[in-house]
């Protein structure tokens, strides 16, 4: 008990939790034990040992999942959800119900794809808008940086957005358009300013040609490694110039992961990620154009380089880059199909399958697709199990398997490469600031 008798979250602390969740296996940052997560008021009032009598409360509820691991809530900072305007490619009630169901809890939604593009104050309120009422899990929003916009940056920042998007090379609709040399300067010089984050689709349109043909051999050497090594080390010369904080988004190529490390170690203020398709998926295993994306999946060596990245830490965060659209736009090839992967719901159990492979723990997969991501978008109460921070909380059954079903995921259109895949790990349960998320439950998620 403290001193003064009121527990953290301003309430006294003889007043009984709202929610007990028990595991012998908590993932904390620091490994795994047994306890019992204590919930009151939608925040983790006490992380108290399993078998704490001080958990009894007769009027508190009580989950025990016995080895069933207890995990934070995933936070995603990679979602194109595309409502309004693409509302029939996914939408806040589809994407959210997905991410709850594969154990995310938070995600931040890109700006394009939607109409109008988050690249004003206005398009942002016509976005929350759209979202209010409808999501499952805590939805965050990213502006958008393109030409002509920049007087509209620190407005948007003002308005709450996490950060800035932009892309070097096209975007892929005409609505948002890229930043050229000049322009790319330009926003990190105004994001500096006011101490915003710019996260950047790095892929050099020089470099960047028309597939020669149909095939995914012709569509992976029309987007070559080196077009997102050259356009990452021009982001990293342009936050050296400037200062400015920017984050590599969907890494694909571990060429990139050389000059990511030496910006680092040199004090420029730059992240990176990457996605479970660019870690459990390779060139050799493509079949259709549902594995199309772009950047593309690159064959299994680079991969291998990429968990390599992960390990060290030049690349933070795994996020999904969840990208649908309806299944008329993924034909009838590579050269025409829309480039775009839909995972949302299967992201944690398909790095998981992979990662214990390597020998990689579960402390490791929360690092990268909880806390990391949390820590990017500043979410201070996200993305770790600690008292204080919001109950975002997911039961994962770390041996059990099962085989990926299009057409029963929860996102809108029931595409995605992962489709007859066998994965390991089940979401079993997931809470949201304490209450738990079911199909049955009418959406609660805020916007952040």
């Amino acid at each position: 008990m403290t001193m003064s008798g009121w527990s953290g979250d301003g309430t006294p602390e003889d007043e009984p939790f709202d929610l007990i969740v028990r595991s012998r296996r908590v993932v904390f940052p620091g490994g795994e034990r047994p306890a019992a997560v204590a919930v009151r008021a939608g925040r983790i009032a006490a992380v108290l040992a399993y078998d704490d009598p001080a958990a009894a409360g007769e009027h508190t509820d009580h989950a025990d999942l016995g080895d069933v691991c207890l995990l934070p809530g995933l936070v995603d900072t990679h979602v194109h959800v595309n409502e309004p305007g693409r509302t029939e490619w996914e939408g806040f009630t589809t994407a959210t119900r997905a991410a709850a169901a594969g154990g995310v809890t938070t995600i931040v939604d890109m700006p394009l794809n939607s109409l109008p593009p988050t690249v004003d104050p206005e398009a942002l309120a016509v976005k929350r808008a759209a979202a209010r009422g409808r999501c499952a899990v805590d939805v965050g929003f990213w502006g958008g940086a393109v030409p002509g916009s920049v007087h509209e940056l620190l407005p948007l920042h003002e308005a709450g957005v996490y950060g800035f998007k932009c892309f070097l090379s096209p975007s892929g609709v005409e609505e948002f358009p890229p930043l050229d040399a000049a322009g790319l300067a330009e926003a990190m010089r105004e994001i500096a300013s006011f101490d915003g984050l710019l996260i950047v689709h790095a892929e050099d349109p020089v470099l960047l040609t028309d597939p020669v043909g149909p095939t995914y051999p012709e569509f992976l050497a029309s987007r070559p490694g080196e077009a997102e090594r050259r356009a990452v080390e021009r982001v990293i010369a342009g936050a050296r110039e400037t200062g400015a904080r920017v984050h590599i988004l969907h890494v694909s190529s571990a060429d990139c992961l050389e000059p990511l490390e030496a910006a680092r170690r040199d004090g420029v203020r730059i992240t990176a990620e990457t996605c479970p398709h660019y870690l459990t998926l390779t060139a050799e295993q493509v079949r259709g154009p549902e594995f199309k994306c772009c950047p593309p999946i690159r064959d299994a060596g680079n991969r291998e380089r990429l968990w390599e990245g992960l390990a060290a830490g030049v690349l933070s965060c795994v996020v999904s880059d969840h990208s649908p659209s309806t299944p008329d736009l993924k034909v009838p090839d590579f050269a025409a199909a829309w480039g775009g992967i839909s995972s949302l719901q299967v992201g944690l159990p398909a790095i998981w399958t992979e990662a214990r492979e390597r020998g990689h723990t579960l402390a490791d997969v929360t690092r990268w697709m909880a806390s990391g991501p949390a820590r990017l978008a500043g979410l201070a109460a996200k993305g770790a199990i600690a008292a204080g921070n919001d109950a975002d909380l997911c039961a994962f059954d770390d041996t059990a398997t099962f085989t990926v079903e299009a057409g029963r995921l929860r996102h809108r259109n029931p595409v995605t490469p992962y489709h007859g895949r066998t994965l390991t790990g089940v979401v079993r349960a997931t809470w949201l600031r304490g209450r738990p998320v079911t199909d049955a439950t009418p959406p609660f998620g805020e916007l952040i």
